[in-house]
């Protein structure tokens, strides 16, 4: 009974819900955006090495629900709202800049969140391309970099999916795979998900297969590794703090058709920054791999719109121990 109660009341604080109307007001001048350095944590967390961080803050009612993150150029990010809107981070000055958008073909802002609700991106870093999952309608997007017209789309074979039960995690691997995750749960409690050999909008029937997070929580984002493997989020309810985020990596190699993916834990967000992280980049520079993350505040007071940065640390290809199974869990 306390878990119902716990999970009715969190259902009740982390709104807004799937068939709400987002609050709106006028669009203020996209200059009027700041980014707010963070104090470091002192916790250690595993692989994770917190670098630095931010706390996005906008006067416009419409900012923040990230839940989408990508590197769309050296230390140039895009965030991607659940409410269609979207913020590019210019990262290259003394200090962030911040630019606010929203998505074409977006028709009226009345529309239902659900109709809106980007939850997942990918990029290309040798073309002008990015994918969107929406959530709500179970579409892929695939756009320019400018986010300016919609070049093609494609509905996700969902037929077991939720009206919010739909994609919640996208990666393209270096060989140009996609891997999409769906917040639905299939048997024995794994998630469904979609393995494309190329591109997801260009057609092509997915190898589906489950993920087992085995305890770690629903899984928020995904992002290739350098070495080919999957880095995944995941996301934990409780009280304090009230998102724990758990980062795993898993390996591609061991998917099968109707399998179950499994992954090991390499490190938890300090509970200092604690925030509902849902969207996930992974970069290099200088030798070095680093790990974005950007929260979703779900348009609430009390939450916060924050972008850290980790450095991952003693990834060894050889420490993987996730793999797959045949047949039910």
């Amino acid at each position: 009974m306390r878990r119902i109660l716990l999970a009715a009341l969190l259902f009740l604080l982390l709104g807004p819900v799937p068939w709400s109307a987002q609050r709106r007001v006028q669009m203020i001048e996209s200059d009027l955006a700041k980014a707010v350095p963070l104090a470091a944590p002192r916790a250690a967390a595993g692989a994770l090495r917190y670098v630095r961080g931010w706390r996005l803050e906008s006067r416009d009612s419409r900012f923040g629900g990230f839940s989408a993150l990508a590197e769309v150029a050296p230390r140039q990010f895009l965030a991607v709202a659940d409410n269609g809107r979207w913020v590019r981070i210019d990262l290259r000055g003394d200090k962030p800049r911040l630019d606010l958008g929203g998505l074409p073909d977006m028709g009226d802002e009345r529309r239902s969140k659900g109709l809106r609700d980007v939850e997942a991106m990918a990029t290309d870093p040798y073309s002008d391309r990015v994918w969107l999952a929406l959530e709500g309608d179970h579409q892929l997007w695939r756009l320019d970099k400018g986010l300016g017209r919609i070049a093609a789309r494609r509905r996700l074979p969902s037929e077991n999916w939720g009206a919010n039960r739909g994609a919640e995690a996208m990666a393209r691997l270096p060989d140009g795979r996609f891997i999409i995750f769906a917040e639905s749960r299939a048997g024995g409690g794994a998630t469904e998900a979609l393995l494309y050999a190329g591109d997801p909008v260009e057609g092509g029937m997915p190898l589906r297969f489950r993920y087992d997070a085995e305890g770690k929580g629903a899984v928020a984002d995904a992002a290739a590794l350098p070495d080919g493997r999957i880095l995944l989020v995941h996301r934990k309810l409780g009280w304090n703090p009230v998102f724990t985020t758990i980062v795993a990596v898993a390996d591609p190699a061991a998917i099968r058709a109707d399998s179950i993916l499994r992954s090991r834990a390499v490190g938890t967000v300090p509970a200092a920054i604690a925030d509902n992280y849902e969207g996930a980049a992974v970069t290099e520079a200088s030798g070095r791999t680093y790990l974005w993350l950007v929260s979703d505040d779900n348009f609430q007071r009390w939450q916060r719109s924050l972008l850290v940065q980790f450095e991952l640390v003693g990834l060894s290809a050889g420490q993987q121990k996730g793999g797959a199974v045949s047949g039910p869990p």
